[in-house]
């Protein structure tokens, strides 16, 4: 059983919940002007997990064909044997299934919301496919968690929540951009529509920097419109000083690529947070 949690985590990296999960509670906070409450708390991790967990189960079941050929993704449990295709099936489909009954026992709105949530969060395994936008499809499954964390709260989607989510689309497909860069030779090769392989790395580069741009500028945007205080106008501050040095790393060295996605990243939405919470706590 061990071996089995061992290989489920390496298929769909639990740890990295930490891009998600910030937001989530970002958007609680604001919308509760304070603490939620225990029950939203606990929901909020459920549905935020068991919603990664179905995009990441169902993007590895779909992509095996594509991941057992790429030097980078050859040695993952779903290519090399350790996991089974219905194994990872039954994963997949028992976490929306946890995700849809989590959202009907927080509201009826939440509940609705779900379906089209599981569609888009598995439509970005099949964009790739076809369009070089999947990097954006990518930031919107994200962005959908703090529009999931309003809903939550208050049972509505409001003007705020919806500036919140847009810059984190912007910042997740920025990031997506530079990480892509790795597997650039390999896109080109059998015909995946990623923009580094279409369009090459000087352009990635460039893009990316205007999408986290745009990231900046709608988190401005978020932070009038919730009427917040200093210390969230400091969060947006500071994650604009993140993403400055994130492109700077990157443009002197590529091989900093896995650094920069998972340590800097990952340290802006804790950032964000924790800034967030003193701004409501004082």
């Amino acid at each position: 059983m061990l071996k089995v949690l061992n290989d489920l985590n390496e298929l769909v990296m639990f740890k990295h919940s930490i891009f998600s999960l910030p937001f989530i509670f970002i958007a609680m906070v604001i919308a509760a002007d304070g603490w939620f409450g225990w029950k939203l708390f606990i929901f909020g991790i459920l549905a935020a997990i068991s919603a990664r967990n179905f995009a990441m189960g169902f993007n590895r079941y779909i992509d095996i064909d594509i991941d057992k050929d790429n030097p980078r993704t050859a040695n993952r449990p779903s290519v090399d044997g350790r996991l089974g295709k219905n194994s990872i099936l039954i994963f997949t489909l028992v976490n929306a299934l946890i995700f849809v009954i989590v959202a009907y026992f927080i509201n009826s709105l939440a509940f609705w919301l779900s379906f089209p949530i599981l569609l888009i969060l598995g439509g970005y395994s099949l964009f790739k496919r076809f369009s070089s936008l999947a990097h954006l499809v990518l930031g919107l499954c994200l962005g959908l968690a703090p529009i999931a964390g309003v809903v939550a709260v208050q049972g509505e989607i409001t003007l705020w929540s919806i500036f919140l989510s847009i810059g984190v689309m912007f910042w997740v497909g920025g990031f997506d951009l530079l990480y892509s860069l790795q597997d650039i030779e390999y896109d080109k090769e059998v015909e995946l529509y990623s923009i580094p392989s279409i369009y090459g790395s000087s352009c990635t580069l460039f893009l990316s920097k205007i999408f986290h741009g745009l990231t900046i500028l709608f988190w401005v945007f978020f932070a009038y419109l919730s009427q917040s205080g200093f210390f969230i106008y400091l969060a947006v501050f500071i994650s604009a000083v993140i993403l400055y040095f994130e492109h700077l790393i990157v443009n002197r060295d590529f091989t900093k690529i896995d650094k920069v996605f998972f340590t800097l990243n990952g340290y802006l939405g804790i950032m964000f947070l924790i800034f967030v919470i003193i701004d409501k706590a004082i």
